[in-house]
């Protein structure tokens, strides 16, 4: 092997950072008792040298490699006590991952050497494995950062304006036909024009990136020849997976950054800092737990097993301040090096968990707020895990957006046609007030969904009342069956046209609902052409057709939906009272009597508390007006919703700005001519032209209609 010459250092900053005359390397661990740096030819697959970290300051080892550049391949090893019983299980034989690490080769798929204990020994985890890992392993890759982003202007789009997009990297572009081959299914995919054009056409403002963080694909999906796909599994928090690059490494992914902003939109990271791949106490010694496992994980109180309240192993230690600096050192190189837009916190409760419990104050939520870079990013929470008191949904602190499950349940069973939830559909509708409206929160907190990657495709909910995942090799256990999905009378795919034209319906019964609705609205990608999931609701592990968006199966229906989701994120963004600033209050604005809201019935009157319930209570008009500003005229829309299964006659109340109403859509009718004179304007279908105080409109079963008053109309 090879003499490196060597210095002291720096313990700061932690990773390796080259500056021009060698590689500073830093490496936190509180209780390890040695260090050694390995390095490794440009292959990966042999170490040319072992170099001990010379130095040991306020934890960090640390030392300073002279003549190290950009491309050098290396990783840790930590030698310390194997003492499961104590928390400890240090592994000198195992080679470990920087946790700040820019870069990593190679996917990290998991063999017996990855083990720190012998997994056919009766001892279990409290055997030691002597077995080497390095050939097996992935190896850190020291990088340069420099970047020329140009003129780039942030989008910076307001929380009210926004629209987000979920989306998986690989499996957005994999199928797409105008993206060019080696291109599909990575960062530069993203960022190619056909898919930036179909982004802006569509209307949203925010790409939401499910994660790219290097992960460990799980044992149990390696022998069933699948995939973890999602990437819930996360071993590092400043790189981004191999699978998602082709030559370009690094460049790609700020270049689709560059690209996105300059169309407007934003990227956002979904992140998963509540726990790591490496499971519980029978998981792997990749990274976290040979380099300090009883300070990076919680423990139980027998410091041998784990304390779980994620689901899958074990919870990151953000109560340990090294942990949390990670966590934070990570949010900011996005931010400030790679420039994404904001994040997308998986199982959130699980970072603001404090000994006593879940605290909106926690040291988390603290190091956030104080943090000038991340003043200004999105902040989303997935509020809930499986701990005690997990679900926390409306309880996080001022300037975070939350996933409102809530609103995706009871969206959905209004559409189902189910009993009793006018009152809780109109709330979500109306931007849940009674679930953010505190501490000076806005309506934008509750970020509305019908469907996430999480459970059916908008396709799927209205295709299968029961979940079909026998793909994922887990005889159909896996997955929720809690799904409020209807089916329209046949499970999966038919050709009947009645069934066709009601599944078609729904679904834009759902998107108008969600898009029309206050808060800040996402999709699902594919869900504006109808991608199906082949009834699978838990398609984590499918790396494959089953997930990946079909581009080249869209048909004229399928086209025609994405170009109804386009009007309705039109009519979103001209119409600002679709997306009010403020929360609705049923009072008298702009000193006139016209209220910000107005619930009617179907037969003229304002909703009264007899109204709301009742297993037939189905159907609602929610009047909604905005003063006029800018020197705009004032809005006012009325929207019908019919969730039942039967034709209603709705007599509509009076356009206050003018004596009209003009229907802009309706879900149940395809868009007509309108008639040339007044006295012509009772077409065949029953609808109007336009309706004057006391029409009825004749709502058909399961539709959504919205009207505009003719006096708020813009040119």
């Amino acid at each position: 092997m090879r003499k490196s010459r060597t210095e002291p250092g720096s313990p700061s900053p932690l990773g390796a950072t080259w500056d021009g005359r060698g590689v500073n390397f830093a490496l936190f661990s509180e209780h390890a008792e040695r260090v050694e740096l390995c390095l490794f030819d440009p292959s990966g697959r042999k170490e040319t040298e072992r170099i001990p970290l010379p130095e040991y300051t306020n934890q960090i080892w640390h030392g300073y490699i002279v003549g190290l550049h950009p491309g050098q391949l290396y990783g840790y090893r930590v030698h310390g006590p194997y003492e499961p019983r104590f928390g400890h299980r240090f592994n000198a034989n195992k080679l470990l991952l920087d946790p700040y690490a820019r870069a990593i080769e190679g996917p990290l798929i998991l063999s017996e050497a990855h083990f720190g204990y012998r997994r056919d020994s009766s001892r279990g985890d409290l055997s030691f494995d002597r077995r080497d890992s390095a050939r097996v392993t992935p190896k850190c890759r020291v990088v340069e950062t420099a970047f020329t982003w140009g003129p780039e202007r942030l989008p910076n789009v307001p929380w009210s304006r926004s629209v987000i997009y979920e989306l998986h990297v690989r499996g957005f572009t994999k199928l797409h036909p105008e993206v060019p081959a080696a291109q599909r299914g990575t960062f530069a995919g993203l960022g190619s024009e056909p898919v930036i054009e179909h982004l802006v056409k569509l209307g949203v403002t925010a790409v939401e990136l499910l994660p790219i963080h290097p992960i460990i694909d799980e044992q149990h999906l390696v022998h069933r020849n699948l995939r973890n796909y999602w990437g819930y599994s996360s071993v590092n928090f400043f790189a981004a997976d191999a699978r998602f690059f082709g030559a370009e490494r690094v460049r790609e992914f700020k270049s689709m950054v560059a690209n996105l902003h300059a169309a407007g939109i934003e990227v956002i990271l979904d992140v998963v800092y509540n726990h790591t791949g490496e499971g519980n106490e029978f998981g792997p010694t990749v990274s976290f737990r040979g380099i300090d496992n009883a300070s990076y994980y919680v423990l139980g109180a027998d410091r041998r097993h784990y304390a779980d309240a994620t689901g899958c192993g074990n919870s990151l230690n953000l109560a340990n301040p090294r942990v949390l600096q990670m966590v934070m050192d990570s949010l900011r190189f996005w931010v400030q090096e790679m420039h994404v837009d904001g994040f997308r916190f998986d199982l959130t409760t699980t970072l603001a968990r404090e000994a006593h419990g879940f605290d909106p104050g926690s040291g988390f939520f603290d190091a956030i707020m104080q943090d000038p870079t991340l003043a200004h990013v999105k902040l989303i929470a997935e509020p809930w895990d499986i701990g005690y008191g997990g679900y926390q949904l409306g309880n996080y602190p001022p300037g975070w957006a939350e996933w409102n499950d809530r609103y995706r349940d009871s969206t959905r069973r209004f559409w189902c046609g189910d009993g009793d939830v006018l009152g809780e559909v109109a709330a979500r509708l109306a931007g849940s007030a009674d679930i953010f409206q505190r501490r000076g929160r806005r309506p934008w907190s509750s970020l509305n969904f019908v469907t996430a990657h999480d459970g059916f495709t908008l396709n799927d909910l209205v295709s299968y009342q029961h979940k079909h995942n026998l793909a994922n090799a887990e005889e159909n256990r896996d997955g929720t069956d809690n799904n409020h999905s209807w089916n329209c009378g046949v499970e999966g795919p038919t050709d009947d046209p009645g069934i066709l034209a009601l599944r078609a319906k729904q679904k834009r019964n759902l998107l108008a609902t969600l898009l029309l609705s206050q808060g800040t609205p996402m999709l699902t990608a594919g869900d504006e052409f109808g991608r199906t999931q082949q009834g699978n609701n838990n398609a984590y592990c499918q790396d494959n057709e089953i997930s990946w968006v079909d581009w080249n199966g869209r048909s004229e229906e399928d086209l025609a939906l994405t170009a109804f989701v386009a009007m309705l994120l039109s009519i979103r963004r001209d119409y600002p009272v679709f997306r009010r600033a403020r929360f609705l209050t049923g009072r008298a604005v702009d000193g006139g009597d016209l209220r910000d809201v107005t619930w009617h019935s179907s037969d003229g009157r304002e909703m009264e508390a007899r109204d709301w319930h009742g297993p037939h209570a189905h159907c609602l008009g929610a009047e909604l007006y905005a003063v006029a500003k800018d020197g705009k005229k004032p809005d006012l829309f009325i929207i019908l919703m019919n969730g039942s299964g039967t034709d209603i006659n709705f007599i509509l109340p009076e356009p206050r700005l003018s004596q009209r109403w003009l229907p802009l859509f309706d879900t149940a009718r395809p868009v007509g001519e309108r008639a040339a004179a007044d006295e012509d304007r009772i077409r065949a279908d029953g609808t109007a032209d336009f309706y004057e105080r006391g029409d009825i409109y004749p709502i058909l079963g399961r539709s959504l209609v919205l009207l505009q008053d003719a006096g708020s109309t813009r040119k």
